[in-house]
């Protein structure tokens, strides 16, 4: 392997400047800094990305980290926008991404700053974890900084990046009472995830702001898998047939709804009103195409990432982004019909 020291040689130059020269410090003539480029060129140099973060005091690599990364997931773009949206800014501001999968049992296993010392990240985005996570308590106390997304967490060394979701559950809730529907059932997440909590405030909102009752029979929770969902509306439907509406949380539950329909032969949207919540690329080509609320995963990963650099070196940030979402209507909602079941 070619080292600085082979450089030096070649060159005639102090390792002190040949590695000054190669890491881009501007002490260093720029006549002096070419004839060292062309000298590693021909040598054949790679430069050791351990020993320079060593010597630079960081890696430039932050990590992504995410949970229960399952292939049943296939279906739900949301993480590869945003895995996509933070690459991106990363790049462009010449860091690297590794992304990081954790479940239960590591977390027991491994500690976050093992997790961090480990590839030398200088710090971590986190997405997906559950709100009472290990990782998401020990990331508050860690001196590595860390972005959570969609986990509001007000620490010294931390900053989230989420959207609008109380105001855009109750939106969507509010539509569907507007077309008539007066029983709107609500399969959820799970009662950990803060998307949850905040998706079922809104759909609570909207039902007083109606002048409609709440009923918890009329809420279940679908952890965001599209065969439990599906078993959700089953259930709400045979139990409960007034219910001409069912709001999900997110687009993958939605689908399960979409698929209990069918097999109850029950006609989407004449019979039930379906809307889903993330606007996934499948929300648009299923049939009827999903009434959904649309989020912007690629912006979230892309300031996510913004936000982490400016943290990583010390500049001013907002460290609180609350991005807006918007309602899409496509073909699975309409006013209720009374039609024989």
């Amino acid at each position: 392997m070619v080292t600085i020291k082979d450089i030096s040689k070649a060159t005639g130059f102090s390792t002190t400047t040949v590695s000054r020269a190669l890491n881009g410090y501007l002490d260093v003539n720029e006549n002096t800094r070419k004839k060292i480029q062309v000298a590693a060129e021909k040598l054949g140099y790679t430069p050791n990305i351990l020993a320079r973060s060593l010597v630079m005091k960081n890696s430039k690599t932050v990590g992504l980290l995410i949970t229960d990364l399952k292939r049943s997931g296939v279906k739900d773009n949301f993480l590869f926008q945003t895995l996509c949206g933070a690459m991106d800014q990363l790049q462009n501001m010449e860091y690297e991404l590794v992304v990081l999968t954790t479940t239960t049992s590591k977390q027991r296993n491994k500690t976050y700053q093992q997790l961090c010392n480990e590839r030398n990240l200088d710090g971590i985005i986190i997405q997906g974890l559950k709100v009472d996570d290990p990782y998401v308590q020990e990331a508050q106390q860690s001196s590595k900084p860390c972005v959570f997304i969609d986990i509001p967490i007000d620490a010294p060394n931390t900053g989230y990046v989420t959207t609008n979701q109380t105001e855009s559950a109750t939106q969507a809730t509010k539509y569907l009472c507007r077309l008539g529907h007066e029983c709107i059932g609500f399969i959820n997440g799970h009662d950990t995830a803060h998307v949850s909590k905040e998706r079922l405030r809104g759909y609570q909102q909207a039902l007083e702001e109606c002048e409609l009752p709440f009923k918890p029979e009329y809420v279940y929770n679908g952890e965001f898998d599209e065969d439990k969902a599906k078993q959700c509306a089953i259930s709400l439907i045979l139990s409960y047939p007034e219910i001409t509406a069912i709001f999900c949380a997110s687009d993958v539950m939605a689908l399960g709804v979409m698929k209990a329909a069918r097999e109850l032969n029950i006609s989407i949207p004449d019979q039930l009103s379906v809307i889903g919540f993330d606007n996934i690329l499948l929300s648009e080509y299923v049939t009827p195409s999903l009434t959904t609320v649309s989020q912007n995963p690629y912006e979230m990963g892309r300031r996510a990432a913004d936000m982490m650099i400016s943290l990583i070196e010390g500049k001013e940030t907002d460290r609180i982004v609350v991005l807006n979402n918007e309602l899409v209507l496509r073909d699975t909602t309409a006013s209720p019909k009374l039609v024989e079941m």
